[in-house]
């Protein structure tokens, strides 16, 4: 793996099908600070010092450095974990590369060209990086810091150099776009939040593990998932998600890094998803059994050229 590890491409974070070569850059490193513990507020009464404990109990014997956010409207609950922590995006970026699309089309007043809603379809479902190359491309870092300031990403970087797989994402930012694609609001339009949601429940399913573990069938799941291997600091395992219908109505971001595997950084994500949805919907049904397992065993995930999702 290390000796890989010097190559170079344009882009970082990507599908099954294309590989990534790394950057010999210097990874971002989250702040030094004192181990942070789970913080959870809730209108629900019991409901934040449950996720607090479970949350905490799911993580507390897997390595690594795990952020966490939680946020549901139905019972006005929050948790975060590191929320300001800065992580490489990985392929999570690509859902704020196609709000930024349609942020800008909306300013524009037109809608998507047939060309840029195969694109779209390929770079979320697929997490297919050649589309995402040419639309970040397309874009532009204009456009692309226009967004982040309109939805509030404040502590968002866009990766330099056509490096968008290495843009520095963190908890409290990524929950501010999953906010955003499942309300209404000023910056994107009704038909842009459905489209980004339609694609984000449509991900192959060898691509739909992390946050939607332990999901509710009752729910409809909408996902979006990032992995990356690099010389230090290991595999970057991330998972956003959204989760709503039947009354209910969250979402989630866990963002990993320090990984041996990659499928280590996917156990560690769907431990905390299967803790937080048992306690957000809470059910003696066997509905609440895992849905998605994952389905990239090391050995496929580690090609002899490093690929990254």
């Amino acid at each position: 793996m290390t000796r890989h590890t010097s190559r170079r491409a344009r882009v970082l974070g990507a599908g099954l099908a294309a590989a990534v070569f790394v950057p010999s850059v210097a990874a971002a490193t989250p702040a030094a600070a004192a181990t942070p513990t789970v913080s959870c507020t809730s209108a629900k009464a019991g409901l934040a010092a449950k996720l607090q404990k479970d949350i905490t109990a799911a993580l507390a014997n897997r390595r690594g450095t795990v952020a966490v956010g939680v946020y549901d409207r139905v019972t006005k609950t929050t948790c975060t974990l590191r929320s300001t922590y800065s992580y490489d995006s990985a392929s999570v970026v690509k859902v704020t590369v196609l709000a930024t699309l349609l942020w800008d089309a909306k300013k524009h007043n037109r809608y998507l060209t047939d060309r840029e809603v195969t694109l779209t379809r390929a770079m979320i479902t697929q997490s297919d990086n050649s589309a995402t190359t040419t639309l970040w491309k397309q874009l532009g870092l204009t456009k692309i810091k226009g967004f982040l300031a309109a939805a509030g990403m404040t502590r968002t970087v866009p990766g330099a150099n056509g490096y968008w797989g290495l843009t520095q994402i963190n908890v409290t930012d990524e929950q501010k776009l999953l906010k955003l694609i499942t309300a209404r609001n000023t910056v994107l339009s009704d038909n842009s939040r459905a489209y980004t949601l339609k694609l984000m429940s449509q991900v192959i399913s060898s691509q739909r593990w992390g946050t939607p573990a332990g999901a509710p069938s009752t729910v409809t799941v909408h996902v979006k998932n990032g992995w990356l291997p690099r010389a230090t600091h290991g595999w970057r395992v991330h998972s956003v998600g959204t989760f709503n219908g039947n009354g209910h109505d969250y979402m989630m971001t866990v963002l990993t890094w320090d990984n041996s595997t990659m499928d280590y950084g996917v156990n560690t994500i769907q431990a905390v998803a299967k803790v937080i949805h048992k306690d957000l919907v809470p059910t003696t049904s066997t509905a609440t059994a895992l849905r998605y397992t994952p389905t990239l065993t090391p050995t496929e995930a580690i090609p002899p050229v490093p690929r990254g999702g």
